[in-house]
């Protein structure tokens, strides 16, 4: 296995507890990044999934668990946000089993564990999480769900589906918390900036080149679901167009 650069584990904390079952890798070069069109393209997508779920439920569970003392209607968010993720573990664990995978046959990333749960206020964590990873996560369930109708996939059509609805609402209650608290001490503007930029280090560290390969467009109608204003979603599309530009072959 290769390590990360130092700069990058700077801004990574430590891994989550996983059985010996589970092959885990720091970089995305180490994993087994099956290219289109194998026949177990699909499978290693539900197994990685599946691991990125558990991640999402595991940084749920830390926010109730490190910040007690949060706003009450807050930490119901959080909570639904924690059962959800759960169900989506099952979700794509039970389907990636019922097309002949097993848990792990493929090895899989931490990242998002070691990145959100070292950042030391609930603030940071929510912005790096929901305002960031789920909302690229939403971006890519909307391209997903459209090529699982093409294809005629009613099983990954249902369960996109599902799972879009409920990272919507994670975005969207993040995003009014966010811009409730902001408003109320802009401060905490200058923290979630900080967050962001060590998140986006340590992405750029995990992926290297990988990190540039777009295969989604921004979905500005998922996003206004989920709660952007339309400048933030401008702002969005702005910056992919400028990364697409970057990595087009000369």
């Amino acid at each position: 296995m290769t390590a990360a650069p130092p700069q990058v584990r700077d801004c990574m904390g430590e891994e989550p507890a996983r059985d010996t079952r589970f092959q885990v890798k720091e970089r995305w070069r180490d994993c087994r990044n099956l290219p289109d069109g194998h026949p177990q393209k699909t499978t290693e997508f539900l197994h990685r999934q599946m691991n990125e779920e558990i991640n999402s439920m595991e940084i749920s569970a830390r926010a109730l668990a490190d910040f007690p003392d949060a706003d009450w209607d807050l930490r119901l968010c959080i909570a639904r946000q924690c059962a959800d993720e759960a169900r989506h573990v099952l979700m794509f664990r039970a389907l990636m089993e019922k097309r002949g995978g097993i848990v792990g046959a493929y090895p899989v990333m931490n990242f998002q564990y070691r990145i959100v749960c070292r950042l030391a206020t609930l603030e940071a964590r929510l912005a790096v999480q929901n305002k960031t990873f789920e909302a690229g996560g939403i971006d890519a369930l909307a391209a997903a769900v459209k090529q699982a109708a093409q294809d005629a996939d009613q099983e990954l059509l249902r369960l996109f589906e599902y799972q879009e609805a409920d990272e919507i609402s994670h975005v969207r209650f993040a995003n009014d918390y966010l811009r409730g608290a902001i408003g109320d001490n802009p401060r905490v503007c200058l923290d979630v900036a900080r967050a962001l930029g060590e998140a986006s280090l340590a992405f750029s560290g995990v992926f290297g080149a990988a990190a540039n390969q777009i295969r989604y467009d921004v979905s500005a109608e998922s996003r206004l679901e989920a709660g952007f204003l339309p400048d933030e979603i401008r702002v969005a599309e702005e910056a992919l167009t400028r990364k697409k530009t970057a990595v087009l072959p000369r």
